[in-house]
């Protein structure tokens, strides 16, 4: 799953200060069937594989891997408190709620990515929110659809293999 999350990384559209990736589904899917602790896992050893083949070592790499870790462990932490048995609801509320957590982080990363090499410009770094709010909602909206869907064929195709 962390493998997968770092192709996906990989084969997103980025521009710049917008990203459309499915980067996240990994993260979701290993927290939404097995916890917290594997969605943390999934998105920092996927977002570390990311960082270091596409942008090497710097001083903010810690900061540009923690999103997707904090993501998991939430999210699988939500998964885990509800004993993985989530209603549409309650997946629409995480999709979101998730989504918009990795994009305010990533807003702080750049932020603080800006002041440290000296970039930092208003626009730069706020300027776009209202755009790259509108691609965090429309993914976080494409999840909540697709990933019951995903959860039911993985869980189904998870009790073939079951032992008594």
């Amino acid at each position: 799953m962390a493998a997968l999350c770092f192709v996906l990384g990989y084969l997103a559209i980025d521009m710049g200060f917008i990203k459309i990736s499915f980067e996240t589904l990994p993260i979701l899917i290993g927290a939404l069937l097995f916890g917290p602790l594997d969605g943390m896992i999934i998105g920092a050893l996927g977002s570390l594989l990311y960082q270091f083949l596409k942008y090497g070592l710097s001083l903010t790499t810690v900061l540009w891997i923690l999103p997707y870790p904090v993501f998991g462990l939430i999210v699988g932490r939500y998964a885990l408190k509800r004993k993985f048995s989530l209603t549409r609801k309650q997946i629409w509320f995480i999709m979101i709620a998730g989504h918009l957590l990795v994009m305010v982080m990533n807003t702080a990363v750049i932020y603080i990515d800006s002041r440290i090499y000296g970039y930092y410009t208003f626009i730069y770094v706020f300027g776009s929110m209202i755009l790259r709010l509108a691609v965090c909602i429309a993914e976080a909206v494409v999840f909540a659809v697709i990933v019951p869907f995903i959860l039911k064929a993985i869980r189904r195709s998870l009790h073939l293999w079951d032992v008594d």
